[in-house]
């Protein structure tokens, strides 16, 4: 097998010890997460929300300056795929299972806290006042998805790719500290900054996994009344899990590519159903209200310190901080390894705002649709429906519920393999030292890898020891991606200065 053994054994030990201490131990494992996730939101909510904002910062700034000319690859390079297969599989490997997931119940979960006031409400809510309540719970939800999550992910993605493609190094985290550490990033340096790294990923990923398998099964449940227990999740992600294998077998061409355009269509599709089925004209004013609103919301609800939403601000928005931030290696590096050719303007315009406007979309018809379901009397069920099933209550009040459920399912379950697929290539790309031709069964190692720590945690603590995962590793984490945006910038104005330097024009 090709690996970097100061990576790869550190980075295998440690996630195969998550998995035996969780089935050994499933209680202790499950406090211990419990106080992880605890003591980092605590004490560093500031640090993530900052490291946010700050990386937000350096996308606009390099988009906007003429260091967004350079082509990365050279100025002859060509991207390898269309613009539409690009965004596709920018899309559903960044975090569409996510959207299908709290697409309703977020922003049901804000406007219900919003009428009641409290920390819980984002920004303090409005009691009372459905409309003022609806503004601030859709800005919120756009919030935590939109700009500040895709600048994490194209950070990382725009360092990797610059590196690899117009410096020639490996495909891997450490290659953007070359310019900071020197030929120390080939040593000890760099294999800490990799297993971080592949942590991260790991969680990350994982918690998106067992959010996708706990939505499915609560779909089917739902549907067809078949008992919610660990035996059906086992027997459900061992089937996903023989799908995903095979399309690791079909590589990113015919496997994730072609995924990943089914996916897109699958949900424009189902889009389109709740938008044509509810109040159409309605929705589709609400789509610029939100923009305005969202903007408008902004500065407060990017405002690190001194807040008094602490519920929101610590349950929802420092959470999905930490998540984006422990995704971004896996999410960065396939967005690199697609996206040779593209300028660097091009990179982050189609890695920020494309995406970020797909999910206002989304956010939009679904989270407008439950809201005003509640609104005029109708969502009883709605509101009081558990995160995994609110958006199957949701069809369930439109027509031929049956069906779009079904679809559904099928969605998160598509979803659900093309990001186990693509994290796993990027894990073992990570631990590989760069290389992309490693073999089937190398692979396969993180595949179970990741996928056995989904299940565990997923059986042992939920929702919450997966999220508690995520924080932890991300925390080290964002440090990594602020300074590598330092050396990114140093890349970026080398190539400026001197364009032949890369040897690639």
């Amino acid at each position: 097998m090709h690996i970097n053994p100061a990576v790869f054994f550190p980075t295998a030990i440690i996630a195969f010890a998550v998995i035996l201490f969780s089935l050994i131990a499933p209680k202790a494992s499950a406090d211990l997460f419990a106080g992880l996730r605890s003591g980092a939101v605590a004490h560093f909510d500031w640090f993530f929300m900052m490291s946010g904002n700050l990386l937000l910062v350096f996308c606009v700034v390099v988009a906007l300056s003429p260091l967004g000319k350079i082509r990365l690859g050279g100025q002859g390079a060509k991207p390898d795929y269309s613009r539409l297969s690009w965004f596709a599989m920018l899309f559903g490997a960044g975090m569409g299972i996510g959207l299908v997931f709290y697409g309703v119940g977020e922003p049901v979960t804000h406007f219900t806290s919003s009428m009641a006031g409290g920390p819980a409400a984002p920004l303090g809510g409005a009691v009372g006042d459905a409309q003022a309540a609806r503004s601030i719970a859709m800005a919120a939800t756009i919030f935590d998805w939109a700009l500040h999550p895709w600048a994490i992910f194209a950070v990382t993605g725009l360092a990797l790719a610059l590196f690899s493609f117009d410096f020639n190094m490996p495909l891997s985290m450490r290659s953007a500290f070359y310019p900071l550490f020197g030929k120390a990033v080939w040593g000890r340096t760099g294999d800490v900054i990799e297993v971080l790294a592949v942590l991260a990923t790991i969680f990350g990923l994982a918690t998106s996994l067992g959010l996708g398998a706990q939505q499915a099964m609560a779909g089917i449940v739902y549907l067809y009344g078949i008992a919610n227990s660990s035996l059906t999740i086992l027997a459900l992600i061992a089937v996903m899990a023989g799908i995903t294998f095979l399309s690791i077998r079909g590589g990113i061409d015919r496997g994730i590519r072609i995924l990943s355009e089914v996916n897109m269509w699958v949900a424009f599709a189902l889009l389109v159903f709740v938008l044509t089925t509810g109040s159409t004209l309605q929705l589709i004013g609400d789509l610029a209200t939100n923009i305005v609103n969202y903007l408008k919301f902004l500065p407060a609800l990017s405002n690190p310190v001194g807040r008094t939403d602490t519920g929101f601000y610590n349950d929802w928005s420092v959470y999905y901080w930490a998540w984006w931030i422990s995704w971004a290696p896996f999410v960065g590096m396939f967005m690199a390894r697609i996206s040779l050719g593209r300028t660097v303007r091009e990179f982050i315009a189609g890695a920020m705002i494309a995406p970020s406007l797909l999910g206002i979309l989304w956010l939009t018809i679904f989270g407008d649709a439950s809201i005003a379901q509640i609104v005029a009397g109708n969502g009883a069920d709605l509101a009081k429906a558990s995160l995994d099933t609110q958006l199957f209550v949701l069809l369930g009040t439109l027509p031929w519920a049956q069906l779009t459920s079904f679809v559904a399912i099928g969605l998160i379950l598509i979803f659900f393999v093309t990001g186990w697929d693509s994290g796993t290539l990027v894990i073992d790309t990570m631990t590989a030292g760069g290389r992309t031709d490693t073999l089937l069964r190398q692979k396969t190692i993180w595949l179970v890898a990741v996928g056995g720590i989904g299940i565990v945690l997923l059986l042992s603590g939920g929702l919450t020891s997966l999220q508690a995962g995520a924080i932890a590793t991300g925390l080290p984490l964002a440090l990594v991606l602020l300074c590598m945006c330092l050396g990114t910038l140093r890349g970026l104005l080398a190539l400026h200065r001197n364009p032949d330097c890369s040897g690639n024009t």
